[in-house]
């Protein structure tokens, strides 16, 4: 047992363990208005023209290699945020997400903020601004709030976002912070009503008396402005803090997750939603585990699964039953007991799980390593690549400064070829499933000039350290890539540090 260290229980990883009384399984919450859309929030003007949606996708590109030789070459895009040392809380990025064309890319963080990025026209003049990443939209999402019943201030923190698919004009999308989740729509406009009848082009009211002739309200164009507007608030279902949503392949409903339940909604309804798993004890001190993360599988609506600190995954079929508190499958590796340590049970806690876009496989990341798992394979998974294993002999201090209990997230590539995963230093890693070749890369302000290609970087676990490579000892653990996404379709990745997001794409793109 090494020194100084405080006593471990499940509660550590609980948001909120403070016991409540079970409420029922199908429980209404107060009531939550659904909020009308208002077209002054969050409205920005542009002054370009509306955008057509982008014709002729690049056809997707296998990865034939994460470095070297004939493989991808990774460059440097573009980095969003401030250059300043001393980093507001409030500026820290907490989620990244692409829409499912990968035209548009979301970012939320600590203090309640989305910023939408929309990927520009490709400038054929200058090859380096292909496919830029510019500033589309920015509005709050969510304020700080203060839960007067449990005396708990309520972060604005973004926990999550998720788009909807595209269905019109318009874009929708979910962000939740610990309590409550939103659906957002965002919207163009480029064209203004002028020529009313009883009030003037700036709103006032004209006096009916002097109204001698009619005029017919004509639309005229204006610079665009791209609004913002909350349409459904959903809250009140959840006694402890959100960790997931995922958007079911119908597109009528959505699960949300936190440490002990997951609840099924539908989004058109907000007072009420429907509680799928709670794996609460009735005696709080017989509490085991948590849940940790779950998502609704991309092709079947029926099924979804979810992980646990325990380093479980339990997939859930609502065919077999209304309550899913029995897992149709559960997926668990055994441990090795040559690495058994007083850490293993915190490693073994999945922070993340991501199917695939197939549907086939399922990614899960713990503290140290990558697992894909076949869905027809549960007692141990198909691929396993380790991200920062020479970390294994810091756990003793990464204990002491809390970074053992980070949530790593982790993404596909569009083909499912390639996954990729954040570190420590700013480091970020990816792993080609076909060539078992992987390697690190860095998101730093030192190459940020347009096209530069990314040098692979090596860690030195111990011994002598050749020159290229970096000591274990001096990697900076304040500098951490926890949130990373992929495009869809093209090789673009987004990773963010801190307060900045970094774009890469391939050389060709």
């Amino acid at each position: 047992t090494p020194p100084s260290c405080r006593p471990l229980h499940p509660g550590r990883f609980l948001s909120a363990p403070v016991p409540v009384p079970s409420p029922l399984r199908c429980h209404p919450p107060p009531s939550a208005p659904s909020i009308p859309p208002s077209p002054g929030v969050g409205a920005e003007p542009r002054s370009r023209r509306p955008r057509r949606a982008r014709q002729g996708h690049h056809l997707q590109r296998d990865m034939a290699g994460a470095g070297g030789g004939n493989d991808i070459q990774w460059c440097f895009s573009q980095v969003k945020g401030a250059v300043d040392d001393d980093v507001a809380e409030a500026d820290i990025i907490s989620t990244v997400e692409f829409n499912h064309s990968g035209e548009l890319l979301a970012t939320g963080d600590k203090g309640g903020r989305v910023v939408i990025f929309q990927q520009e026209q490709e400038n054929k003049i200058q090859s380096h601004s292909r496919g830029e990443y510019n500033v589309y939209s920015t509005f709050q999402s969510h304020e700080p709030e203060f839960d007067y019943l449990k005396s708990l201030e309520i972060e604005e923190k973004i926990n999550k976002i998720r788009w909807l698919p595209q269905k019109n004009a318009a874009q929708f999308l979910l962000s939740t912070n610990d309590k409550t989740i939103k659906l957002w729509k965002i919207s163009e406009r480029d064209k203004r009503p002028e020529g009313y009848n009883l009030k003037e082009e700036d709103g006032r009211y004209r006096d009916p008396t002097t109204v001698t002739t009619l005029r017919v309200p004509v639309f005229r164009p204006m610079d665009l402005m791209v609004e913002a507007s909350p349409r459904r608030i959903f809250a009140n279902a959840h006694t402890y803090h959100i960790n997931s949503i995922s958007i079911n392949s119908d597109y009528e409903t959505y699960l949300s997750a936190d440490d002990l339940r997951i609840n099924l909604w539908h989004l058109e309804i907000t007072d009420r939603s429907f509680n799928i798993v709670d794996i609460k004890p009735a005696n709080m001190e017989e509490l085991t585990e948590v849940i940790t993360a779950a998502e609704f599988h991309p092709n079947s609506c029926n099924t979804f699964v979810y992980s646990s600190s325990k380093g479980t995954i339990r997939l859930c079929d609502m065919r077999a039953s209304a309550l899913c508190d029995r897992h149709s499958k559960l997926f668990e590796e055994p441990e090795d007991p040559s690495n058994r340590s007083f850490f293993s049970e915190i490693i073994s806690s999945i922070s993340d799980v991501k199917f695939s876009h197939s549907g086939r496989y399922m990614m899960t990341r713990d503290y140290l390593s990558v697992k894909i798992w076949d869905l027809n394979m549960e007692n141990r998974p198909v691929e396993t690549y380790q991200v920062h294993e020479y970390l294994r002999s810091k756990l003793c201090s990464l204990y002491e400064n809390d970074c053992i209990f980070d949530k790593f997230e982790c993404c596909w590539n569009g083909s499912d070829s390639v996954v990729m995963t954040g570190s420590y230093n700013n480091f970020f890693r990816m792993f080609d499933r076909n060539t078992k070749r992987d390697i690190t890369l860095e998101a730093s302000r030192e190459n940020n000039k347009p096209r530069t290609v990314l040098k692979p970087r090596k860690v030195c676990a111990s011994g002598k350290r050749k020159k290229d490579e970096i000591s274990v000892d001096s990697l900076d653990f304040n500098k951490k890539i926890l949130h990373t996404a992929w495009h869809p379709k093209e090789n673009i990745i987004a990773v963010a540090t801190t307060n900045n997001l970094y774009i890469f794409q391939d050389k060709v793109n």
